[in-house]
């Protein structure tokens, strides 16, 4: 059996904390993985910058309330789960995910916790584990399965690493100059054929 395993921000859904920024007018909150690399570094950064500004959850959970998948994910996502079983493998936290992923149709995600006081500041976080990504996959090896991943930022890039076929989509061009044994594509219609190309099955589009 084989398994698809996407990251979700960038690649299915906008990016929550650019949003967020956007909507605050916070340059510093644009920041994401593809910009910083380690996570646990760009997290401390941005609860640095909500405790500066007295932003609360409930500020970040109007803004996600707004936002819609990108264009064709959906669809995307229907396509690829008659061919294959899929696990989103996310950076993002539990605590912002309920409308992105009800507008998806519910997959399945792996992801991480936000830790809330009673006033509502996010005081800290608590990641599923290190390198989750990469960890998940290795898990699924261990059952037995065979993984095809894509993701667009430096995060995924050991996730990718871990499966047999690691895909780039929709990633800056720095990643792509970095990591050129990964494919690289530019959207879900060609996504789609380099997850047909990867599998070691006889599926067509």
């Amino acid at each position: 059996m084989e398994l698809a395993c996407l990251d979700l921000e960038g690649v299915l859904v906008p990016e929550i904390w650019i949003a967020f920024a956007e909507k605050t007018g916070i340059d510093e909150l644009r920041a994401t993985t593809r910009d910083i690399p380690d996570y646990n570094v760009l997290m401390r950064q941005r609860l640095g910058i909500l405790d500066q500004h007295n932003l609360k959850i409930q500020d970040i959970q109007e803004v996600i309330a707004t936002l819609s998948p990108l264009p064709g994910a959906r669809e995307f996502l229907d396509w690829l789960r008659e061919r294959f079983q899929v696990i989103i493998l996310s950076d993002t936290f539990y605590e912002f995910s309920q409308p992105l992923m009800r507008q998806l149709g519910w997959p399945t995600l792996f992801c991480h916790r936000l830790i809330v006081d009673e006033q509502g500041r996010v005081v800290d976080y608590k990641l599923r584990q290190e390198d989750p990504k990469r960890m998940s996959v290795k898990a699924l090896h261990s059952l037995t399965y065979r993984v095809i991943a894509a993701g667009d930022s430096y995060n995924d890039t050991t996730m990718l690493g871990e499966a047999d076929a690691g895909i780039l989509i929709h990633a800056p061009q720095n990643v792509i100059d970095e990591f050129p044994q990964f494919r690289s594509v530019p959207d879900l219609e060609a996504l789609k054929s380099a997850f047909i190309e990867a599998s070691d099955r006889d599926l067509t589009l």
